[in-house]
């Protein structure tokens, strides 16, 4: 038996979300049985137990979150044994997009395919790693999926946001200019502390006009957009010509209606990011620079809050609050 959380009927993380003894999972060919030191809570898990949208759950218990950290203790037939014991961080273990498995990270043992089970470098921590699988890959996908961003103009929208900081970082490396939008000053400085050239608080400044003071009335070659259709006016002014409008979410306008021409004259790319369904080369990208930047030591984690696998209600409230700054992860043990 194993401690876990679990829901049975979508609603609110605390009428819902349970805490209690389950059966470890079994383990298939082909797959790994992970022991969960920490398991990050993205808004997509609380999304995906709120019911949001109306989406009916795939199956009649779900174990939430999709990413996590922890210990190879076995393996299914097919894998290599020489991978017990080995430091891993996850991703996928639950997806919003993908019917096929129920056991997320939340709880001590998830099993899952060996492919979705990364080595984690030992210079980071469980909880690091456990913000790696949606919000790093994301963030890296969102930057690089259309090709090197040196000497470009970047800006990202939701720059305090999870994604947004790791977006930041990952533009800087690779050699762009970074404005980001925040909406206090706290937001402000942890912006600024990823890398951030520019930041406009969009609470008290006209952000199209303040990006084109800051960027000589030129605009920005390339957009990460946390929430494309509350944001498609600001995005539609300030692209350039031939830029790029990456998106990862678009949660106040779920159906955002967009001026085609305006964008087309332009020859605007519009690329929509899904963190579940990332390609494998982008997936395989994505972790190598992560892994090596966070070897080498350029790269920050954000842990905005650590929970008790106890009290995993009141970190799904967090992130659905937009309590804290940066990720929120429920430690296991």
């Amino acid at each position: 038996m194993m401690r876990a959380s679990w829901y049975e009927r979508t609603g609110p993380a605390a009428d819902v979300l349970q805490v209690g003894e389950r059966a470890v999972p079994d383990l298939a060919a082909g797959a790994v049985l992970v022991r969960m030191q920490a398991s990050g809570v993205n808004p997509s898990d609380t999304k995906m137990r709120s019911g949001w949208r109306g989406a009916a759950m795939a199956f009649s218990l779900i174990v939430p979150h999709a990413d996590g950290a922890g210990d190879i203790v076995a393996v299914g037939p097919a894998v290599d044994p020489e991978r017990v014991g080995s430091r891993v961080w996850v991703y996928n273990a639950t997806a919003l997009y993908d019917a096929s498995r129920a056991l997320g990270t939340a709880a001590q043992y998830c099993a899952l395919p060996a492919s979705q089970a990364l080595d984690l470098p030992v210079e980071v921590t469980y909880v690091q790693g456990a913000c790696w699988g949606i919000p790093a890959c994301t963030a890296h996908r969102a930057v690089f999926a259309d090709g090197p961003v040196a000497g470009r103009t970047l800006l990202v929208q939701g720059g305090a946001g999870c994604v947004g900081h790791y977006a930041i970082q990952f533009a800087k490396l690779g050699g762009a200019r970074v404005i980001a939008t925040v909406s206090s000053a706290d937001k402000a400085a942890h912006a600024r502390s990823a890398g951030a050239d520019g930041v406009v608080n969009y609470t008290e400044e006209d952000v199209v006009a303040r990006v084109f003071d800051l960027t000589g009335q030129q605009g920005v070659e390339h957009i990460v957009e946390v929430d494309f259709g509350a944001n498609l006016g600001v995005d539609v002014a300030l692209i350039r010509p031939n830029g790029v409008i990456a998106s990862y979410s678009s949660t106040a306008v779920p159906e955002p209606v967009f001026p085609y021409y305006t964008l087309a004259y332009k020859g605007v790319t519009l690329r929509l990011v899904q963190g579940f369904n990332l390609p494998p080369q982008a997936r395989d990208a994505a972790a190598q620079d992560i892994v090596r930047w966070s070897r080498a030591g350029r790269l920050q984690h954000a842990i905005g809050a650590v929970f008790d696998l106890a009290d995993i209600a009141r970190a799904h409230e967090a992130v659905e609050q937009r309590a804290v700054i940066g990720n929120v992860v429920v430690r296991i043990d």
